[in-house]
């Protein structure tokens, strides 16, 4: 098996295929098949046999090394691109339509045409979708994203001062959930864990699963907890220090969880 990683975009997620008997130094620009016709990427890492083998069967082919005039093909579809969204900002606007369009893209082959978009309700876009197919005589494709994606394509500086994660360095979207802030004892103020997005920050992700493994056996802040000094109410948390403080009659305690179930 000889299975590459391929990026689209220099943000983007990375997707495998097979490279059949080519060989190809990363950084390398290549032509791939895909469900949705040709497409122009980058090598960007190779799979080792173990890893491969989770592949078997289940990939489309790396059709060929792109060549030079591949590539002024490639600089041709950027900027028809860039016209093609100009022009679907101009007819929703004729149509009356709330969309805010964020990017546009042609497959390589140019069999299709793929507009992103943004929107609070979902939107009709049938019309337009016919008038853009007049012009540019392929398929047409309009997807609505939702907030994390936009901020993944629009960029920004987050609460942290950084750029924003989805924007620099995460090539994919995880799941994100309230039990995370919850999990990290975050207090859950939207303004502290949402991000530029509206929604949960990204790097609650980051450290879940260190926070998870050592709030085991921790107590919860106002649970009643029999400790070496007595009985007493639990305080405060401290996860990854795995201790805590009790109010033991007028005295706050402070415990290490491991010393008590030395004790």
């Amino acid at each position: 098996m000889n299975i590459y990683g391929v990026i689209f975009h220099d943000k983007g997620k990375t997707y495998y295929f097979n490279g059949n008997n080519l060989k190809i130094p990363n950084r390398v620009t290549v032509i791939v098949e895909t469900e949705k016709g040709l497409q122009f990427g980058r090598v960007v890492t190779r799979l080792d046999e173990e890893k491969a083998l989770m592949y078997k069967g289940q990939l489309k082919d790396i059709l060929r090394i792109a060549t030079k005039k591949d590539y002024n093909q490639y600089l041709t579809n950027l900027k028809d691109a860039d016209e093609a969204l100009k022009k679907a900002k101009n007819f929703s606007k004729e149509l009356s339509l709330d969309m805010n369009f964020i990017d546009a893209s042609f497959t390589f082959d140019r069999k299709q045409l793929l507009f992103n978009f943004y929107a609070d309700e979902r939107v009709d876009f049938r019309e337009l979708a016919k008038k853009l197919a007049s012009v540019y005589h392929t398929r047409i494709e309009l997807r609505q994203v939702g907030a994390r994606d936009k901020a993944e394509h629009v960029g920004g500086i987050g609460i942290c001062g950084l750029k924003l994660c989805c924007a620099n360095n995460l090539t994919h979207l995880e799941s994100v959930t309230m039990n995370m802030a919850k999990n990290q004892n975050l207090a859950l103020n939207p303004a502290k864990i949402n991000g530029a997005c509206g929604r949960l920050l990204c790097c609650l992700a980051y450290e879940d699963e260190q926070y998870t493994m050592s709030s085991s056996g921790m107590p919860s802040v106002g649970e009643t907890v029999e400790t070496t000094y007595g009985e007493g109410k639990v305080v405060s948390i401290d996860i990854l220090n795995r201790k805590y403080k009790v109010l033991i009659g007028s005295e706050v305690k402070e415990i290490y969880l491991e010393n008590e179930k030395a004790a």
